[in-house]
């Protein structure tokens, strides 16, 4: 039995582009979690802060790991 190889990453294209789409995302949920602090709802706003760094740091991965 042999070890299978590791798969190609993604071309550099691809990754500016799935980069680029996280970072409309993460400015999007980190519109709505300032919206929400600002309307008085400190839960939501949470939860639109976690989304925003999370989608951020998934996009650095794209960059990053490919």
């Amino acid at each position: 039995m042999s070890i299978p190889p590791e798969p190609a990453g993604r071309p550099v294209i691809e990754r500016l582009g799935l980069a680029a789409i996280a970072l409309i995302l993460a400015v999007m949920f980190g519109g709505v979690g300032v919206a929400a602090w600002l309307g008085g709802e400190p839960f939501l706003a949470l939860m639109g802060i976690v989304g925003c760094l999370m989608t951020a740091w998934a996009g650095v991965n794209t960059l990053i790991r490919g």
